[in-house]
């Protein structure tokens, strides 16, 4: 929580500064931000924890052979957000220990929110205990999801964020996944959805979910994993409607055709 807070407080004074970004393949956007806050979180990290591997988004982590410990660093998750000085954005850490997620933050400086989980101890937003959400129905929940920044012709998720956005109160898209699943921990959402994510967007907030008494998989099912290829997290009573509303997808089976453009209705 010390190490996230200094790296958002960095974040406000390059936000004021307005700084400009370069890219990162054709679409993903990096920021000096970005690497001066990474640079100071494993400093940091390395400093309390020598012994443990570090894997970070910019590339500054360390790799330690023998070490159980591993930690996972997005120095600031919202970079497109941040760019445009748009105020969606955060510092989100976890520690794996032998393959199990056993802490997370996630730190909103523009908010001033810490979100903090320990495996086996709760959830909280500011010191404060955080619980899911009591939605039940499909038909009465708000949800969110994001889209990749890169190979954005491959990705299908417009058929998912469609059937959503037509079944539920909205669909959210925030441009910060690690938000987006602290928001499903404290009950702000009801369930997030996302494809091709790396494991430090999901470690942390996964972690939330689960530890607010939620549930996390992936999009047909499958266990939940740092490394898996989809997420589905939400406050658990949702779970099976979502997952019947993704099979019916990947199955191309909607309940909603998507609609022909015809200029003339409008």
């Amino acid at each position: 929580m010390e190490i996230a807070r200094e790296a958002g407080a960095l974040q406000l004074q390059y936000l004021e500064r307005r700084i400009g970004f370069s890219l990162k393949g054709d679409f993903d956007l990096v920021t000096e931000c970005d690497k001066a806050s990474e640079r100071l979180i494993v400093e940091r990290l390395s400093s309390h924890f020598p012994t443990h591997s570090i894997e970070a988004e910019e590339g500054f982590g360390t790799e330690k052979a023998k070490s159980e410990y591993r930690w996972y660093v997005d120095p600031l998750d919202g970079t497109t957000n941040f760019a445009h000085s748009y105020p969606v954005f955060n510092v989100t850490l976890a520690l794996e220990k032998a393959g199990e997620i056993v802490a997370g933050v996630v730190y909103d400086p523009t908010r001033n929110e810490m979100f903090a989980a320990e495996l086996g101890g709760g959830a909280y937003l500011n010191n404060r205990r955080i619980q899911v959400s009591s939605v039940n129905r499909v038909e009465d929940c708000l949800v969110s999801t994001g889209f990749p920044s890169r190979r954005r012709h491959l990705n299908i998720n417009i058929h998912f964020y469609y059937q959503l956005a037509m079944l539920s109160h909205g669909v959210r898209r925030a441009g910060a996944a690690a938000i987006d699943l602290a928001y499903v921990a404290c009950g702000r959402l009801d369930g997030f959805w996302e494809f091709g994510l790396n494991p430090w967007d999901m470690a942390a907030g996964s972690l939330l979910v689960r530890e607010a008494g939620g549930k996390t998989s992936g999009m047909k099912a499958e266990p939940f994993s740092v490394r898996g290829a989809t997420l589905l997290a939400d406050n658990g009573h949702l779970h099976t409607g979502l997952l019947t509303v993704f099979d019916e997808v990947f199955n191309n089976r909607p309940r909603y055709p998507l609609p022909p453009v015809n200029l003339e209705q409008h």
